[in-house]
């Protein structure tokens, strides 16, 4: 992109997609900007209870988005994906929970929200690029013409992890510019172009759920989201048992756990138990110790391959199972089925299905895909 052009920025009302459009304004681009409305916060409260509000299309947001448009000085828009949104990332996350696994709802909004229906609005205001606040790169392979997804310059922001589900006709169309900034540099610049976000704190939470109390905003919405099952109670209490099968205690659902969670077990035990394994069919909980939790191999499936096609032979690679994990020596083999074998030089803790394996090489994302409760 070397000549101006029309932009659509995603903004959240926060500090980095504020700065990342005081960029892209200063460079002379013709910028649009679009808040997403994707969950409705007064669903959050039951009914005759004060309602809860979290970080996800909040009022407050929108107003300083709203604000840091008029003061950068380009349109401003706020665009409704709320029936998108529980469709393909809210439903999902609850489904997978009472499925047992663990789901990684950031990746499927980057990938179905801006990446795919915010493009479409782009391409309804003639604008070429979606522009993100995301600390990610995207560079072109001279070879094979390939765009490329590479880490953030700043490692303790680097949000490569959760773009690894994007396609090439969307990288084509992506534009990351707080890719080679630190986040300090980032509120540098906020506070020089006097926008009202610069001191903004950041949201850790997943932002549809208020207070992270995943267990009740699942039993909230599970009937409005998926539909009553008159025929099962998703919620079934049930054993927590040892790797042996010997039951230890209760459990009030699964959907309450996660591989490697050790707090809230309620069992004595002469040494710290965790969560090895969730069985949704039998509704157990399957704890061991420590130790017991590492895993040499795990199945991944529906791969997305991006700065390579997808290979016929193993690759070695470096491998992050969880956002905040350091990344690991593996080895990617392509099965048959299209799913993906990978084997850990060294055993990984708590390898938890419904989170994505992204895979590295240096500063490159090579691809990634999602783990699967089938075991190897």
């Amino acid at each position: 992109m070397s000549e101006p052009c029309r932009i659509a920025v995603a903004m959240s009302g926060g500090v980095d997609s504020s700065t990342a459009a005081a960029i892209l304004k200063e460079e002379g681009h013709n910028l649009v900007g679009f808040s997403m409305q994707l969950w409705d916060q007064r669903r959050n409260g039951p009914a005759g209870e004060e309602q809860r509000g979290g970080r996800c299309c909040s009022i407050d947001d929108l107003y300083d988005a709203r604000s840091v448009a008029a003061r950068l000085g380009f349109p401003y828009y706020v665009v409704n994906f709320q029936r998108e949104f529980e469709r393909e990332v809210v439903r999902p996350f609850i489904e997978g929970y009472l499925g047992g696994v663990t789901p990684s709802p950031c990746v499927l909004c980057n990938s179905h929200m801006k990446f795919d229906h915010l493009l479409q609005t782009a391409d309804e205001v003639g604008a070429a690029y979606v522009a993100t606040g995301h600390y990610a790169r995207i560079a072109r392979d001279s070879e094979t013409g390939r765009y490329m997804l590479l880490k953030g310059r700043d490692p303790d922001k680097d949000q490569s992890y959760f773009l690894f589900g994007l396609r090439q006709e969307q990288l084509a169309r992506a534009l990351f510019p707080l890719g080679d900034l630190r986040k300090q540099q980032v509120r540098g610049l906020a506070r020089r172009h006097s926008l009202p976000v610069a001191e903004k704190p950041e949201s850790q939470e997943i932002c549809f759920v208020p207070d992270n109390d995943y267990a009740g905003f699942i039993e909230r919405h599970y009937n409005d989201v998926c539909g009553r099952d008159e025929d099962s109670d998703p919620f079934a209490a049930g054993e927590i048992v040892d790797l042996e099968g010997k039951a230890l205690g209760k459990h009030p659902g699964i959907h309450h756990y996660t591989i490697g969670q050790r707090r809230g077990l309620g069992l004595a035990h002469p040494s710290p138990l965790y969560v090895i394994d969730l069985q949704p069919e039998s509704h157990r909980v399957v704890v061991g110790e420590r130790p017991q939790l590492g895993k040499s191999l795990c199945r991944v499936v529906r791969p997305n391959w991006i700065s390579i096609a997808a290979p016929d032979a193993p690759v070695r690679v470096s491998a992050k199972i969880r956002s905040r994990h350091a990344e690991s020596p593996a080895t990617v083999t392509p099965m048959e089925d299209k799913s993906l074998l990978v084997e850990f030089d060294t055993p990984q803790l708590a390898v938890t299905p419904g989170q994505a394996a992204v895979f590295y090489d240096g500063d490159r994302v090579i691809g990634g895909g999602w783990i699967t409760r089938h075991q190897p």
